[in-house]
């Protein structure tokens, strides 16, 4: 269906024959980073808006399945484009893909502002599920854009740097997004779906500054003239389609344990911490995310041996310094988190760079950590769940690269069916959402455990169904 695109100036040029990608990369890493800042901002408007509205666990879960639902709808139509009329992005180019996808995700910011005037809940989710459309395009194009800015053999590495500084965004998120929701934009005795107004309305001028500035910058913008074939294309290849469904659980398993942190850390059993004082500790789960992405870029990246582990451990050491500094923590407090940064280290040089055997020895640490606060209480309940956000990091960029490796001309395609994939995200939050109103907020995340059972899979025997490897 779709080729490896190759850059429009010169269709029969090879992306990767010795240029320099610096400059693009570096604006796809700020993308990357803009759009972890939005996404884990759902997590703040689930107990605002269950507060607000007066929401049942899954009603305000639904929040979840708009905006990743909308994955699923946007990548479907465009698989279904690209079966009978050729691959989009291969016409129109990587770069007006991610403009595109910018402009559509700013318009349903935009729509917060009329939403919160009248206090309407199912218009809150049309505005998510818009701003989902807007994301999708920007992870079909965003994805593969960044794995063909260089070598095919780093491509895992600069997907996880990419995948770094968008967790980046999801570890600001929370500070800020709970500092603009409970407390600048907070109006006392107000409804509190009015705090939303003002800041997703600056976000949406914000999106659309940055689509003028990929409009106007030089990048190289890489499309494709290939004939179109018919058939399933790159779901002919059992490994990708077995890597469809590693993402849909990934996204799904990783969106539920977000969304229902701050109603978890607010239950008797765990510390009974108010919204408020909840909301930052956020930044530890998705923080994690940002580290162990860091360090999956290095230990995926073509260094000697001796500085990739040197920087491997320097990464966890002086994160655990940076935390213990923060107001309000202390090297005592934060231990816990130390320990499983300890972990994460070694899990790491076990996994000795290879994608398929850290997935598989990750996704078990998860499931440990998640059994942990199932079964636990108070302290260590807690840093067990925030831990997981760690051993999440690598899981994305692995999956993806394994699923589209081999594929070819395939490639576009698969990005798309695997953006598709992300539909978990608007799944599972829901189920887990129900789990909570019937059996308790701990015992829901067994959802999630189930979830990361299949990734281990995945990584164990899935990756290499039907290849020759």
């Amino acid at each position: 269906m779709a080729s490896i695109p190759s850059q429009s100036s010169s269709p029969s040029q090879s992306p990767n024959d010795g240029q320099s990608y610096r400059v693009p990369v570096t604006l796809m890493t700020v993308l990357f980073f803009l759009w972890g800042f939005l996404t884990v901002l759902n997590d703040l408007l689930i107990p605002r808006f269950k507060e607000a509205f007066a929401l049942s666990y899954f009603q305000a879960m639904l929040v979840q399945f708009a905006f990743f639902g909308a994955y699923g709808v946007g990548s479907l139509i465009y698989y279904i484009i690209s079966m009978t009329s050729g691959d989009p992005i291969n016409r129109i180019g990587y770069k007006n893909g991610v403009i595109l996808g910018l402009l559509i995700a700013a318009s349903g910011m935009g729509l917060f502002y009329p939403a919160a005037s009248i206090l309407s809940y199912p218009l809150f989710l049309f505005a998510l599920f818009v701003v989902g459309l807007g994301f999708a395009m920007l992870q079909i194009a965003a994805n593969p854009y960044v794995t063909i800015l260089g070598p095919e053999k780093t491509a895992s590495s600069r997907l996880n740097l990419s995948q770094a500084f968008n967790s980046l965004g999801t570890t600001i998120g929370p500070i800020i997004g709970g500092w603009l929701l409970y407390t600048l934009f907070h109006v006392a005795d107000a409804n509190g779906a009015h705090a939303v107004k003002i800041p997703y309305l600056c976000f949406a001028g914000v999106f659309i500054l940055i689509g003028i500035l990929f409009k106007v910058a030089h990048l190289p913008n890489f499309t494709n003239t290939d004939k179109v074939e018919g058939g399933l294309g790159a779901l002919k290849h059992p490994h990708m389609a077995l890597g469809m469904l590693a993402i849909f659980m990934y996204v799904g398993g990783e969106v539920s344990i977000g969304s229902a942190l701050v109603s978890f850390l607010g239950s008797p059993k765990i510390g009974s911490l108010s919204e408020q004082a909840a909301s930052p500790y956020l930044s530890f789960f998705w923080g994690g995310l940002m580290i162990g992405r860091f360090m999956g870029a290095v230990a995926l990246s073509e260094l000697v041996r001796s500085t990739k582990n040197l920087i491997m451990a320097a990464i966890p050491i002086l994160s655990f310094l940076i935390i213990a500094a923060l107001p309000g923590h202390s090297f005592s407090s934060v231990a816990p988190y130390g320990v499983c940064l300890i972990v994460l280290l070694f899990a790491f040089f076990i996994g000795q760079a290879s994608p398929q055997r850290m997935l598989a020895l990750f996704s078990g640490l998860i499931i440990s950590l998640l059994m942990t606060g199932i079964l636990a209480e108070g302290e260590t309940a807690k840093w067990a769940v925030l831990g997981v956000g760690l051993f999440c990091s690598v899981m994305w960029s692995n999956i993806f690269s394994l699923a589209i490796d081999g594929l070819g001309a395939l490639k576009s395609q698969a990005s798309s069916l695997l953006v598709m994939a992300i539909l978990g995200g608007a799944i599972l939050p829901p189920l887990q959402g129900a789990i909570a109103d019937h059996f308790g907020i701990q015992i829901s995340f067994i959802v999630p455990m189930i979830a990361f059972a299949y990734i281990a899979f995945y990584g164990l025997y899935g990756y290499r169904v039907g290849r020759k490897i």
